[in-house]
């Protein structure tokens, strides 16, 4: 599965639209990035840009960001009102999908090491990179601002991570890792700013002055060392507000969820509901501001799901759509998915011509019956895999709706849930077994006019067939995998949908066999294969076995 972060520097200029555009445009022109928004300020002379892409191609265009930023922006001749210590100030690097913080910090900390090399800036590395836990805040690390920068670089507690000398011109920049950060507002069926800020301190991390008496009139408490003391609130890593809306009519609370792993947006939203309930208050939906990744909203609808006592292992845009209803998204707004969800947009500007999976089913048949090679029988194969562990599915979710078997829900959902797992992975094979056809087609279009590129060539052609022999094998592995549910279905769920549990096992051993026939036909002229034909061997003797047992079991039952 594809890795996908997110990059939002702050640029120290804000005002000057030639130079915002062309740090835009070196962002726009590096391939494998897609920029999401410019947000330029002109009170604090400040820019932010957001971007996402793979790791490697966000590197590139972080860098090519901050080169074009060193080359317009003067810092010896900058102002405004925000914080700032450099001419790119700080480049934030962002896990969405499929990696973590910590597999992103030597991302990092490459994109730190070039820049200072290159193009001779200080790095300071910070949050999740920082390599001091008092480098960790941004706001020590750019203490002082750009005006102290060059007696803080020659201090020995702030040396920089990489460069050693002041850059008059460019200042230093702040390269780190963090968490997503969720811009999410809370709407309330009041119009009172007081009560929508009392319930915001009730659940903010900060939480309240602590005050003797009248928690509102009363004296405030100092500690030892004369400082206010605070009554922490409910939730951690989360910043909050309460404000009034005009142009809804209603208070929120605004809130940055800058840990959503840890504090999750459900777990927020439902905790806004026990505190606005104590005053007398209710929450009558919520909004989100930008962007959100994709598990975010997985994780909201599944916990709804589990709360009502259903089952989790539905399809993907069903949860997604108890999430948005639960959390009430669409209230003061439309909350669109593929506007919305950081790796729906992703996908939706990124497959412009479609995936065969989102054909549907008409489509997707006259599709294969026309006069190409591909799709063929892999993507045909891996389809019937999905469909089979789609049956599954539908009798595992049958299962957990059944009269009298309200204590099984947790079992059969986990079953729903594990079966829904690989028909996502089986669907996606769909497309992976005609891209890597399409692949060899390309191979054999290279040169082959010299030795040099004759070597070249067939050394594309054989990677490439070996890992067109690849897809049809993970096919059968994904397909496989739900032999063990199936059985299990079989045997303890809905005896009603008996006959969908054998015909789901028929689909995956038609899946299983046919993706073998295009593991051997891949196979058939190239080298370096064996060891791939001999676990297809394995999963489809193994097959076999396992299809004859279950549909015994069935006939058996019938």
């Amino acid at each position: 599965m594809n890795q996908i972060i997110e990059c939002v520097p702050n640029f120290s200029e804000g005002r000057n639209q030639e130079i915002i555009n062309q740090i835009s445009e070196a962002i726009s022109n590096t391939k494998g990035v897609h920029l999401l928004n410019i947000d330029p300020g002109q009170a604090t002379n400040r820019t932010v840009m957001t971007f996402v892409g793979d790791p490697d191609s966000v590197i590139a265009a972080a860098f090519n960001a901050i080169k074009t930023a060193s080359e317009k922006i003067d810092m010896s001749k900058h102002s405004g009102e925000h914080p700032r210590f450099g001419a790119t100030d700080v480049c934030p690097l962002i896990p969405v999908s499929n990696i973590t913080m910590d597999e992103l910090v030597p991302y990092a900390e490459k994109l730190a090491e070039k820049v200072s090399d290159e193009l001779n800036i200080p790095i300071y590395l910070y949050e999740n990179a920082a390599r001091e836990d008092k480098r960790r805040n941004l706001a020590n690390v750019r203490s002082g601002e750009y005006e102290a920068l060059k007696k803080k670089i020659n201090s020995i507690d702030w040396k920089p991570d990489f460069g050693k000398e002041f850059n008059k011109k460019s200042g230093a920049t702040a390269i780190g890792v963090r968490d997503f950060l969720i811009a999410y507002n809370i709407n309330l069926n009041t119009k009172s700013t007081r009560l929508a800020n009392a319930i915001a301190f009730d659940v903010r991390e900060k939480g309240r002055i602590k005050r003797e008496g009248h928690p509102v009139i009363g004296e405030i408490v100092y500690d030892k060392d004369g400082n206010p003391e605070t009554i922490p609130g409910s939730l951690k890593h989360v910043k909050a507000i309460g404000w009034y809306i005009e142009e809804f009519g209603i208070a929120q609370i605004s809130m940055n969820l800058t840990n959503i792993n840890e504090t999750p947006i459900h777990i927020v939203f439902e905790e806004v509901v026990k505190k606005a309930n104590a005053r007398g208050a209710s929450v009558t939906g919520s909004e989100l501001v930008g962007l959100i990744p994709l598990k975010s909203m997985i994780d909201a609808g599944k916990y709804f799901l589990k709360k009502q006592n259903r089952s989790v292992g539905i399809p993907e845009e069903d949860i997604i759509k108890i999430a948005i209803e639960s959390l009430g998204l669409n209230q003061v707004k439309t909350f669109d998915p593929t506007k919305n969800i950081i790796e729906y947009y992703l996908d939706k500007i990124t497959n412009k011509n479609g995936r065969l999976i989102d054909l549907s089913t008409r489509s997707f048949s006259d599709e294969v019956s026309r006069e190409t090679p591909a799709p063929g029988g892999g993507s045909v194969s891996s389809y019937v895999g999905a469909l089979g562990t789609s049956l599954a599915g539908m009798v595992a979710n049958l299962s957990c709706n059944t009269r009298g078997w309200e204590n099984k829900v947790e079992i059969f959902s986990e079953k729903a849930h594990e079966i829904n797992l690989l028909r996502e992975k089986l669907l996606s094979l769909v497309d992976e077994d005609a891209h890597s056809f399409n692949s060899i087609m390309e191979a054999y279009k290279l040169p082959n006019d010299s030795e040099k590129n004759k070597k070249i060539r067939s050394k594309s052609i054989k990677d490439a067939t070996l890992y067109a022999a690849q897809i049809p094998l993970n096919i059968m592995i994904e397909s496989y995998g739900s032999y063990e549910i199936i059985e299990f279905l079989a045997n303890e769920g809905n005896q009603n949908s008996l006959s969908d549990s054998a015909v789901a096992c028929l689909c995956v051993h038609t899946a299983i066999h046919g993706a073998y026939l295009n593991v051997r036909i891949n196979l058939k002229d190239i080298s370096g294969g064996d060891d791939i034909m001999n676990k297809a061997n394995k999963i489809l003797k193994s097959s076999h076995l396992k299809k004859e047992k279950i549909m015994k079991l069935v006939e058996d039952k019938l």
